[in-house]
C-alpha cells in the first residue's frame, strides 16, 4: 500500500467520513487518527471507529485535541481557552498505514490562520474525498476538487456515500477529472458486519487502481 498517510476529507459535515474511515481502516488493517475532535466526546469519531472497524494490527490512536464544543475547531478551542499547537497536529509515528480523518470540509478553520486545506497541503497525504449526493452537491464537490487541485494535492478519488445519482456522479468524474473509487450505501443498522463487507469491496477497488 501507499507509504503516505491516507487523509479522509469531505465536501461537508455529516456525509459519512467516519463511516468510510472505519471501512478504509478495516480494508487495510490501518491505524486511525483524528487530529481534532470537537464535540460529542462520549460518542467521538475515534470511539465509532473502535466499535465498527475490524482491526488486527491496526489501532485507534489518541486524538491530538479533544474539545467539548461541537463547532469549528478554532472556535471550540477559543471557548475552552485552548491554543492549538501545530506541532501537536503532526501525525503519530507508526509503521502501519495511517488513516487520518478531518472535520467538516476543506476550508474548516483549525485556527484563525490555518484551515484543513492548509494542513493537508503540509502533510502531503493521499486524499479520499467523501461525497454525498444532494441538491447542491455538484457545486460543493467541484469546489472541493478545485481547492485540492490548486494545491497539487494527491487525490486518490471520490467515495460516494448513500443514494446514487447518475447525473451528479457523471459531473463529478467528467468535470472534476477524478474517478469514483467506491459507492457505499446507507446501512440500517450500521454495524461492524456492514463495515467489514464494504471493506472487502473498497480493498478490491484500491488494489485494482494500485492506490
Amino acid at each position: 500500500m501507499h507509504n503516505k498517510p491516507l487523509f479522509v476529507t469531505g465536501i461537508g459535515t455529516g456525509i459519512g467520513k467516519t463511516v468510510f474511515s472505519s471501512i478504509l481502516c478495516t480494508a487495510l488493517d490501518a491505524d486511525y487518527w483524528k487530529p481534532v475532535q470537537a464535540g460529542d466526546l462520549e460518542h467521538s469519531d475515534s470511539i465509532f471507529v473502535k466499535k465498527h472497524a475490524t482491526l488486527n494490527k491496526g489501532k485507534v490512536l489518541p486524538e491530538g485535541y479533544c474539545l467539548k464544543f461541537a463547532m469549528s475547531p478554532h472556535k471550540a478551542a477559543e471557548l475552552e481557552q485552548v491554543e492549538i499547537d501545530r506541532e501537536l497536529l503532526d501525525p503519530p509515528a507508526t509503521e502501519n498505514n495511517l488513516v487520518i480523518e478531518g472535520a467538516g470540509g476543506l476550508m474548516v478553520p483549525i485556527t484563525t490562520r490555518f484551515t484543513y486545506l492548509d494542513y493537508i497541503t503540509e502533510l502531503n497525504p493521499r486524499v479520499f474525498l467523501v461525497v454525498k449526493n444532494y441538491l447542491g452537491s455538484i457545486n460543493h464537490t467541484l469546489l472541493s476538487i478545485a481547492a485540492l487541485q490548486s494545491r497539487s494535492i494527491d487525490v486518490a478519488g471520490l467515495i460516494i456515500m448513500g443514494d446514487q445519482n447518475e447525473g451528479s456522479e457523471q459531473a463529478y468524474e467528467e468535470m472534476g477529472k477524478l474517478p469514483i473509487i467506491a459507492r457505499i450505501p446507507w446501512a440500517k443498522p450500521l454495524n461492524a458486519s456492514f463495515v467489514k463487507e464494504q471493506a472487502q469491496i473498497v480493498r478490491a477497488s484500491i488494489l485494482q487502481q494500485e492506490l
